[in-house]
């Protein structure tokens, strides 16, 4: 029997099949709804893909050239809207690789030579996670920005400093931003590890063992800039760690992000007054006029489930596969392209906000001053004064606890009230309780005071390339 040609309904693997897939399974199986965002990384690793096996003799020049002049041809199509998806070709591959034959022929059919779609799709997520990456440091370097500019701004400005939720000791509002900003720095880190890891080229490994082909797989990893390619075919092929790498630092991107919105949510209540939020990035109430809802960071806190969401799916996916490719890595672009999408949209809308983050410093400083924040400020006066600090933690506790029946700060109670609790203390005491001195005195490097605030954002300003 004569088989068909390959086309929507007998695909370009059917020659061995004596009947049409199912429409039911067709729509099962299909990956074409949401991997046709690989367009530009597939294109670009067949155009790489078809100059290499003309440099190796593999197909004529001619055909390279017809290839890659196709290719283009379906490029312009897809981005100019006038590109037919079709499910029943199952992915992104087939259907680009159909079109272009359509487009010139036999030479076409040629381009599948000594590839499969197992190293075909592992490079093209590679491309596109890489591309992805790329994105994201931009926007995490603009994040890190305008962190720096905040806490310059807020270098002086006092806030409580807190520990389980409880006023601690004062810091800067300068302080915590530059806090924020070391969480940045690490996240770039990653993603530029994750980079580095995913930056080699599968193509070539074919199924799953390598090609009878001679082919130039360094000639194609130069082209497609990779910075080598990979060592075992099995692996290459069934790998998917570089996706599970890159969802595990978006997740850690947003539990960052969501940590930030959790202290703005709250910030931004009357209760605490600390941060004004601009109204672009707060909606209403459709019933209470008054309200002013903080609804950027909230979704961002609640993206973030969706993102570590997306990780466990991968891991979940992988722990039981056996080498080397199985049809369940189908399953890896939707979580793969939905982190990607959402840690995108969040790390802009952050990056767009937070230099317009309003510190409101009277509020601020007016919190530092209500929860005895100073009080380890009196206990280290009396161990430079030669009270053992056990000793003296154990008097300034009592000193709280008078300053808290009176209802006033430790600053607030007499000289005479002091001395009743330890006669070492002096009139130059007031000059250590304050908030300003408090802030002040705290000169190790990375600490909160307003110099090494400064010194920290010199430090940063000087790094950048």
């Amino acid at each position: 029997m004569k088989s068909a040609s390959p086309d929507a309904k007998n695909p370009m693997w059917s020659g061995r099949f004596s009947e049409s897939t199912s429409e039911l399974v067709a729509a099962f199986s299909e990956s074409v709804s949401y991997d046709a965002r690989l367009y530009r990384q597939d294109i670009a690793g067949s155009q790489a893909h078809a100059r290499m096996l003309a440099k190796v003799g593999v197909i004529s020049q001619s055909d390279a050239d017809v290839i890659v002049d196709g290719l283009d041809r379906v490029l312009g199509e897809i981005e100019s809207g006038a590109f037919t998806w079709k499910t029943a070709l199952e992915d992104v591959h087939m259907n680009i690789e159909a079109r272009l034959t359509e487009l010139v022929g036999d030479a076409g059919k040629r381009l599948h030579t000594g590839r499969s779609r197992n190293d075909q799709v592992a490079t093209d997520i590679r491309l596109y996670v890489r591309d992805s990456i790329d994105v994201l440091l931009q926007l995490l370097d603009t994040l890190a920005e305008g962190l720096l500019g905040l806490a310059e701004q807020e270098a002086d400005s006092i806030m409580p400093g807190f520990t389980h939720l409880q006023i601690a000791q004062p810091v800067t509002f300068g302080h915590h931003m530059l806090a924020w900003r070391e969480q940045v720095l690490r996240d770039r880190s990653r993603l530029v590890d994750c980079r580095k890891r995913l930056n080699l080229l599968p193509l070539g490994s074919a199924a799953l063992a390598g090609t009878v082909y001679p082919l130039d797989r360094h000639y194609v990893a130069q082209q497609l800039g990779f910075d080598g390619v990979t060592e075992n075919s099995l692996d290459a092929v069934s790998d998917r760690d570089f996706a599970i790498e890159f969802c595990a630092a978006a997740s850690l991107i947003l539990v960052h992000l969501s940590r930030w919105s959790e202290e703005l949510i709250i910030w931004s209540t009357p209760m605490f007054g600390f941060v004004a939020l601009p109204d672009r990035f707060c909606t209403g109430s459709s019933i209470m006029p008054q309200k002013k809802n903080p609804d950027v960071p909230e979704l961002v806190r609640g993206k973030t489930g969706r993102v570590i969401g997306d990780l466990n799916a991968l891991l979940v996916l992988m722990k039981g596969q056996p080498l080397a490719y199985n049809r369940d890595n189908q399953e890896d672009k939707e979580p793969l392209f939905d982190a990607i999408d959402t840690v995108t949209m969040c790390l802009r809308v952050y990056a767009d906000m937070v230099p317009h983050i309003v510190c409101k410093r009277e509020a601020c400083r007016a919190a530092a001053a209500k929860g005895f924040s100073t009080a380890t400020d009196l206990a280290d006066y009396l161990a430079r004064r030669g009270l053992p600090f056990r000793d003296a933690h154990h008097v300034v506790g009592a000193v709280v606890g008078l300053a808290a029946q009176r209802d006033c700060d430790i600053a607030e109670l007499s000289l005479e009230t002091l001395q009743g609790f330890s006669p070492i203390i002096e009139a130059d005491v007031y000059g250590h309780i304050t908030l300003e001195a408090s802030v002040s005195a705290r000169k190790t490097y990375g600490g909160t005071a307003p110099d090494q605030v400064r010194a920290a954002i010199a430090r940063a300003r000087s790094a950048k390339p």
